[in-house]
C-alpha cells in the first residue's frame, strides 16, 4: 500500500502535497457547514409548519445530521443489518474500500516499473507515428 501512495505522489513537490491537504481540509469543512445549513433550512422551513416543532440552530442541525447518520447508517438503510448478504453488498459498494489494493505493493515490485515503461514506450511510439 505504501508504494501506491508513493506512485500517486510521484513528481509532486511538498508544496503541492501541502496544498492538496489544505484544500481537502477546507473542502471537508465547507461541506460540513453546507450540510448543517441545508438541514437547518429544511427543518426550519418544513417541521414547524407541518408538525408544530420548534426551529433549530445551526449546531442542533449538525447534531441531528450526525444522529441520523449514526442511527440509520450509511448503506444498510432499510435492510436487516445482521444478514451477511447485506453486509457483503455494502462492503462491495463502499467507495473507501481499499481491498482491491491489497496486492499493489507486490505487483509494483514485480511488474509495475516494467509495465509502466512498456506503456510509455507504446504511447511515445504512437505519438511518433502520428507526426
Amino acid at each position: 500500500m505504501s508504494n501506491y501512495f508513493k506512485h500517486k505522489m510521484r513528481g509532486k513537490s511538498p508544496g503541492e502535497i501541502a496544498g492538496m491537504i489544505i484544500f481537502g481540509i477546507i473542502a471537508i469543512t465547507g461541506l460540513a457547514i453546507l450540510f448543517g445549513f441545508i438541514i437547518m433550512w429544511l427543518w426550519n422551513w418544513l417541521m414547524p409548519m407541518i408538525f408544530g416543532l420548534t426551529t433549530l440552530t445551526f449546531w442542533e442541525a449538525v447534531g441531528v445530521f450526525i444522529l441520523f447518520k449514526i442511527l440509520l447508517g450509511g448503506c444498510n438503510f432499510g435492510s436487516d443489518s445482521s444478514s451477511k448478504k447485506s453486509k457483503s453488498k455494502c462492503k462491495k459498494d463502499r467507495k473507501g474500500d481499499f481491498s482491491k489494493w491489497q496486492h499493489y505493493d507486490d505487483f509494483w515490485k514485480e511488474e509495475g516499473n516494467k509495465a509502466y515503461e512498456a506503456y510509455i514506450e507504446r504511447v511515445t511510439t504512437k505519438d511518433e507515428d502520428h507526426d
